[in-house]
């Protein structure tokens, strides 16, 4: 079995990350907040803004889950077959 490459974000990948997330949202919600509509069209906009950045999070906790689910299935895996390889005895008469 091959070893899977460990990678890891560098922090300013994360800053970059946080930055644009941050950024988008403040700009979509004064794009809301100054919309020249009734306050009832303005609240549901915000409303399906809050609804869409929370199921955003979900889905990337999901993706995120399943992701570790897979590399934690394969570690058992590899810790599996390293223990049979190591308790053979290819010279051993049974």
């Amino acid at each position: 079995m091959t070893q899977p490459v460990k990678t890891s974000t560098t922090t300013a990948f994360y800053i970059q990350a946080v930055l644009s997330f941050a950024i988008s949202v403040a700009g979509l919600a004064a794009g809301i907040l100054y919309l020249p509509v009734t306050t009832w069209v303005r609240s549901f906009l915000a409303l399906g803004l809050m609804y869409v950045v929370t199921s955003t999070f979900t889905l990337a906790k999901c993706v995120r889950d399943r992701q570790e689910e897979s590399s934690v299935l394969s570690r058992v895996d590899q810790a599996r077959l390293d223990k049979l390889l190591a308790e053979h005895d290819p010279f051993r008469a049974d």
